[in-house]
């Protein structure tokens, strides 16, 4: 299984911080557990490896975790967070979703099924490898917004090297290319992921305060802002 080596390492690293939502702190054994729950969740909901999933949510706990199961399951996974929410069903749409997952503010889980069946070629052949897939779509600030399809495998092949461990913000996005980056980063190195409920300078410096991080992976615009 492609994801296995993250879960050796969050088993090896069982009792330490992996996420701090909401100020609370969830541990790697925890997540092992959560994964494992959504792992058997999504057997009992028939979802085979190949299906375009969206996941509509923030960083919090549960997202993180189904991100991971879907992985493991071999889905090709959508992140969509808040600041789309006007074009989520423009970007379901081109991405074929199959199955909706909704994570809300108090980190509940819904299911729905669209009843769309995908056949677009890429997610054919992503499927046929049985590769889990990831589908990020662009800002759309030089035109329309266009998503690009990837393999998962190559993307986490990268993360099986150790590196230093963290503790790290999750300031850029969680359907943003940076920020599943810094997620698997740290999860792959047992850093610990500080996740945001806003993004606000007084907020960012109060979380790096609260919670010793160490890096603060984020754009230059941002810098400006803490700097004022």
């Amino acid at each position: 299984m492609h994801t296995d080596f993250l879960l050796d390492r969050f088993r090896e690293n069982a009792r330490q911080e992996a996420i701090i939502w909401r100020d609370r702190s969830y541990s790697y054994g925890w997540l092992v557990e959560r994964i494992d729950n959504w792992a058997n969740e999504l057997i009992k909901e028939s979802v085979e490896p190949g299906t375009v999933i969206s996941i509509e949510s923030d960083f919090s706990p549960n997202a993180i975790a189904l991100l991971l199961a879907l992985a493991a399951q071999g889905c090709i996974v959508v992140p969509l967070t808040l600041s789309v929410e006007m074009k989520q069903p423009e970007f379901r749409r081109i991405a074929e979703v199959e199955l909706i997952i909704k994570v809300d503010d108090q980190d509940d889980v819904q299911f729905d099924s669209t009843g769309v069946r995908a056949t677009h070629r890429f997610l054919r052949e992503l499927k046929e490898r049985r590769h889990p897939g990831l589908i990020l779509f662009s800002s759309g600030s030089t035109g329309k917004n266009k998503a690009s399809i990837h393999d998962l495998v190559p993307l986490l092949a990268k993360f099986k090297v150790r590196r230093h461990s963290k503790r790290c913000i999750a300031f850029l996005l969680f359907d943003h290319i940076g920020g599943i980056n810094t997620l698997f980063y740290n999860l792959s190195n047992a850093g610990c992921v500080v996740t945001l409920e806003d993004r606000s300078p007084d907020n960012v410096c109060a979380a790096i305060a609260k919670h010793k991080v160490q890096i603060l992976p984020t754009s230059p615009t941002c810098i400006n802002l803490l700097l004022l």
